[in-house]
């Protein structure tokens, strides 16, 4: 299928006292972003440019716009949207600061008007300090949460991208006892419904799910737990009687190492490091977390502010480079599959 046209990408700066500025630079700096979308930077022009020293990056071109619709999209040049919010701000590198996570919170939230509005299709975001934001009374602890709520999206997805794997939870931010709870039929159920939908938004005409299990060796049928007969193996059938084509569950040891090979399309994990640990080990710097079921495609890192290291010019781009490639490719696989779609 040929593309339409190339995504429109946001990368937001995140925390600038962190090593967003740097690792947003090394990525707008890539040519093999500027190949398959239309990037611009939203963040401050005086943390791009003290970034840019700290690099030995001498011919910094900014190129100041108010709109996507003004960038240049020409490699070489850094289009970069401000947002106006503390510009007189000193920024100190490896600290939490109110200034800055306002800075930060500004970047996302302009990234959201402008998706809402259909002026991007997607967007990649820099790290954020979840204690910067709290002194900063933003009344949201991390990225998803600020973008499901001022989205108003109904549910905010998170999966996991690493080469072919793509990895779903069913519970995340939760204590372990808390998780094996989550994992209970309805919930199970209600994700599968999810994940087949915004799948099918990437043009997966039917996609498959692998549905891992919770107990060692999918509970011995009953010896090792009973999740999988009570709760895990009922929600997959209901959720075939959907039409969903879900399998499972199967061993947690082996579904993520059997599925390099794209068995299944996407695998539900009953907890986070249960699937985290595995794409982790698989390939650490390039793990990318994708939020689906909001207007626009988001990702990011899989990596914190780094507050130890910013500032000394030793920050890593890779991780960044591969959260703005991963979510030009899916935003361009949406545009693709409504094009397709509206075709007579």
């Amino acid at each position: 299928m040929a593309h339409t046209r190339k995504p429109t990408m946001a990368i937001t700066m995140g925390d600038p006292a962190g090593i967003g500025p740097e690792i947003t630079l090394k990525t707008i700096q890539d040519e093999r972003i500027h190949d398959i979308c239309d990037p611009f930077v939203i963040g401050s022009a005086d943390s791009l440019e003290r970034a840019a020293e700290i690099q030995g990056v001498r011919d910094l071109k900014l190129n100041v716009i108010t709109g996507p619709e003004q960038a240049r999209n020409e490699f070489g040049t850094v289009d970069l949207l401000e947002t106006g919010v503390e510009p007189d701000a000193t920024i100190g590198f490896g600290a939490i600061q109110v200034a800055a996570a306002r800075r930060a919170y500004s970047y996302i939230e302009k990234s959201i008007e402008l998706g809402m509005a259909g002026r991007i299709d997607g967007v990649s975001t820099a790290p954020i300090n979840k204690a910067a934001l709290k002194a900063a009374e933003v009344p949201y602890i991390g990225h998803t949460e600020i973008y499901q709520a001022l989205t108003g999206s109904p549910y905010a997805l998170t999966m996991f991208n690493v080469h072919r794997l793509r990895v779903f939870f069913v519970s995340r931010h939760v204590s372990l006892r808390e998780a094996c709870d989550l994992a209970n039929h309805d919930r199970i159920l209600e994700f599968l419904g999810n994940i087949d939908t915004e799948l099918k938004k990437f043009g997966f005409e039917h996609p498959s799910i692998g549905v891992a299990a919770l107990n060692p060796h999918v509970g011995e049928g009953g010896l090792f737990g009973t999740e999988e007969i009570e709760h895990i193996a009922p929600a997959v059938e209901d959720a075939r009687a959907l039409g969903i084509d879900a399998h499972g569950p199967d061993s947690a040891d082996a579904i993520f190492a059997f599925n390099l090979d794209g068995h299944y399309d996407a695998i539900l994990s009953m907890y986070h490091d249960q699937g985290h640990i595995a794409c982790k080990t698989l390939d650490f710097q390039n793990a990318v977390t994708l939020t689906l079921g909001l207007p626009f495609m988001r990702s990011s890192v899989d990596h914190g502010t780094a507050f130890d290291i910013a500032g000394k010019g030793i920050a890593q781009g890779e991780s960044m480079i591969e959260s703005t490639r991963v979510a030009a490719v899916y935003s361009q696989m949406q545009i693709d599959a409504r094009a397709e779609a509206s075709r007579p």
